[in-house]
């Protein structure tokens, strides 16, 4: 397993879509997952500590596995097929641990909110991880999604190509 933090929420300009950058702690791999904006919007605003007025979605689970005694140990993205990542979160109920399936996105909007590390399975980050120098034409991009992978990598270059990624390393936030 390798962990992993959120580099950063990436929206295009062009088409309004989101990719969440994961870092590697201990290299130079990013991992970019295709959000939906909910998602996002869930991510962006714990990290940024903006309280909203009603609990969202992932408050309501955080409060749920606390209110049954669990805590939340871990994310896991665990798998990669036909373009799509899957996650797992690792619940700790004291005498027992279980595994939620769940989608990457509202995995990460979890553990940002019950503060647990992510951590990447070495497949995935093998088959899906860029590097700042990648060759995005020959790289692929996987996502949440059912969109075909080439229509996906077409918008995932479109995506990258009006970044400034010159600017992950410097990033503290």
């Amino acid at each position: 397993m390798i962990e992993v933090v959120i580099d950063s929420i990436r929206v295009s300009l062009m088409s309004q879509e989101r990719i969440v950058v994961l870092k590697d702690t201990n290299s130079d791999k990013y991992l970019p997952i295709w959000i939906g904006p909910c998602e996002a919007d869930a991510i962006t605003f714990e990290l940024q500590e903006q309280p909203s007025k009603r609990p969202l979605t992932h408050d309501l689970l955080k409060t749920a596995i606390r209110e049954m005694g669990g805590r939340v140990v871990q994310i896991l993205i665990n798998d990669l097929r036909k373009d799509i990542f899957y996650a797992r979160i690792l619940v700790d109920l004291g005498e027992k641990q279980i595994e939620i399936d769940s989608r990457p996105s509202d995995a990460i909007a979890l553990a940002v909110r019950v503060k647990a590390p992510i951590f990447v399975d070495e497949r995935v980050m093998r088959e899906a991880a860029i590097t700042k120098e990648v060759d995005i034409e020959t790289d692929g991009a996987a996502g949440e999604g059912e969109e075909g992978a080439s229509d996906r990598l077409s918008a995932f270059a479109d995506f990258v190509d009006s970044l400034d990624l010159d600017d992950l390393d410097d990033s503290e936030d």
